[in-house]
């Protein structure tokens, strides 16, 4: 794979689609600042100090507009910035031209390979000679992954003299992954050590790579490597967002569940609950939410009715059995549009159309969340990366997963109501003591749920 680093002008690392975008770019980032407030409003409180001044950031997060707020929010609170998207075709290619003529050090173009992809988080990773970033805003786990595995494969390394066999594994993405470690590693056998040096922590934005991570954690010998770790996710009730879209479209709304409070909340907001199997020859749109794998596997795409559409809202793209898809003998793939491919079986002769191949499909198929959503998330990951910095010294987070304090959740909502016209009502001692909290906040312990 023959891919070359570009510089700007100035001298500033990229790798985009086409500059000639950059206009078009800036113009519809203009028009979603208006629309993020909480991050415009980090910018007016913290910027004049700049607290991330002299601080590295990586992130590995989808490179849309409003990302692009998001990382010149950073670079106006003092960050350098390094960027790649964590997704194969969630970029938006203007976005990253405005970035990278403007604000930051961008890797990231819609539609790319697997290799492509880890290439991108590879540069994004790449601070040079002086190890990697000091925060890492992350969205999947990937750029966290990376770091971790390279640390891994280098300790297998130097007690054995064994490099990373990309043989081993059956899964083709990760296999790309140890042919990344294992050629740094025969260039610098210290390249992820000296990352996991320097890094004092990460920000997490999605439910499935905090998973990851507390995954990495109950694992005693598979511990986080990159020092402190917060962890910032809402825990959005994906499904129901979905459900409830479909609803107000007119749509019948089946939902298939494991928890059964989840299921009765289904049915008490008018839902059906049934099995997978139970609708395979009755849905016309079918869309996994889950987070988990296996869920509609192609033995589920034979029973659906012609042209049923398959597609994925979670991060990954093991929801949906696009292996077994890809592999069923005589199947036929036509695409119609970009990420949209109709797939027929040869024995029925009837097919079912998938949408990004099976992977996030708002993001793939579409532009994502809208910009005040977006502010409310990003404005959290802000938040989080200037609580690991400011505490980077001082002991605080240990090498564990943190949800956001409530304190920095209320701050984050806080951020946002002026520019919705909220005036909050003030609590007055007498009656803050009777309700046992301060005066200002937090107003809930920190085990509730909202």
């Amino acid at each position: 794979m023959a891919l070359t680093v570009e510089k700007t002008s100035s001298g500033r690392e990229y790798k985009v689609k086409d500059m000639s975008l950059a206009d078009f770019g800036r113009l519809e980032l203009e028009l979603a600042e208006v629309e993020m407030p909480g991050l415009m409003s980090c910018r007016t409180e913290f910027g004049p100090s700049q607290p991330f001044k002299g601080a590295r950031i990586t992130g590995s997060l989808h490179m849309t507009i409003q990302t692009a707020v998001l990382i010149e929010t950073l670079t106006a609170l003092g960050a350098e910035v390094r960027w790649c998207s964590c997704n194969i075709f969630s970029t938006q290619d203007h976005a990253a031209a405005a970035i990278a003529r403007d604000s930051a050090a961008v890797f990231a173009w819609k539609g790319e390979t697997l290799q492509e992809y880890w290439w991108c988080t590879e540069r994004a990773l790449d601070w040079g000679p002086g190890g990697g970033p000091d925060l890492i805003v992350d969205d999947g786990g990937d750029a966290t992954l990376l770091i971790h595995e390279g640390v891994k494969a280098e300790e297998e390394f130097a007690k054995t003299g064994k490099l990373p066999d990309p043989s081993s594994t059956d899964n083709a993405e990760f296999q790309i992954v140890l042919s990344i470690i294992k050629e740094g590693l025969q260039s610098d056998p210290k390249k992820y050590h000296k990352m996991k040096d320097r890094l004092v922590g990460v920000s997490e934005e999605t439910t499935t790579g905090v998973k990851r991570l507390y995954q990495m954690q109950a694992n005693a010998t598979d511990v986080m490597i990159a020092g402190k770790v917060a962890v910032v996710c809402g825990y959005g009730d994906v499904g129901k967002g979905c459900a409830a879209a479909m609803k107000q479209a007119g749509a019948r709304v089946i939902v298939t569940e494991i928890d059964p409070i989840c299921a009765l909340q289904a049915l008490m907001e008018g839902l059906q609950v049934l099995t997978l199997e139970d609708v395979l020859s009755e849905a016309d749109i079918f869309v996994t939410t889950t987070g988990n794998k296996d869920i509609i596997m192609v033995d589920h795409m034979k029973k659906m009715k012609n042209n049923a559409i398959v597609c994925n809202i979670g991060h990954f793209d093991n929801e949906i059995d696009m292996l077994g898809l890809e592999t069923y003998p005589g199947v036929k793939r036509i695409t119609i549009k970009p990420q949209t491919d109709r797939w027929v079986f040869p024995d029925t002769k009837s097919g079912i159309i998938i949408l990004a191949e099976g992977r996030l499909m708002n993001l793939g198929c579409a532009t994502g969340h809208p910009s005040f959503v977006m502010s409310c998330s990003f404005t959290n990951q802000v938040i989080a990366q200037l609580e690991l910095w400011k505490e980077k010294s001082s002991g605080k987070y240990k090498k564990e997963v943190y949800v956001l304090p409530k304190h920095l959740d209320e701050k984050v909502a806080a951020l946002h109501l002026k520019k919705l016209g909220a005036r909050l009502t003030k609590l007055s001692k007498d009656q803050a003591d009777y309700i046992s909290v301060p005066v200002d906040g937090p107003y809930k312990p920190a085990h509730y749920r909202y």
